[in-house]
């Protein structure tokens, strides 16, 4: 396994990811991966080759986590590709630690309702998160 994928944290894969390669291609409803300091790592039905412009879109919160980057790596895995991206500048570091967060909210919201049938807002799940796994949450 290469260096680069050691530095992400493992996220549910239910989080959906959209990403423009240039101008024109525009993809949708594929999945994080992993979430990093550095970058991301999402599943994709298509292969990209390293140095591939990227943008990325992850709509699950207001605002949408929006950043562009650069493909350092694409393997196949079972019958897609993971695609790992690296963003650059801290505005986006910043925003990538947000993503984690909300990331987080989102699955243990979807969680609570596949468990306990509880349909919490967002800003309920956030609430609750919070004071739960805010504190394991790493720095």
């Amino acid at each position: 396994m290469p260096e680069h994928m050691r530095q992400y944290l493992r996220h549910p894969s239910d989080v959906p990811i959209n990403y423009r390669l240039g101008e024109v291609v525009v993809h949708r409803n594929d999945y994080l991966r992993n979430i990093g300091k550095g970058g991301l790592c999402f599943t994709s039905r298509i292969a990209m080759p390293c140095g591939t412009r990227i943008h990325i879109e992850i709509p699950i919160a207001e605002p949408v986590f929006n950043a562009d980057g650069v493909v350092v790596w694409c393997q196949p895995h079972q019958d897609v590709f993971e695609v790992g991206v690296r963003f650059e500048g801290i505005e986006t570091e910043y925003g990538v630690r947000m993503v984690e967060q909300v990331c987080q909210i989102e699955h243990y919201r979807q969680t609570i309702l596949r468990t306990e049938g509880r349909d919490l807002t967002s800003e309920e799940a956030a609430l609750e998160w919070i004071q739960k796994y805010a504190a394991y949450f790493p720095a």
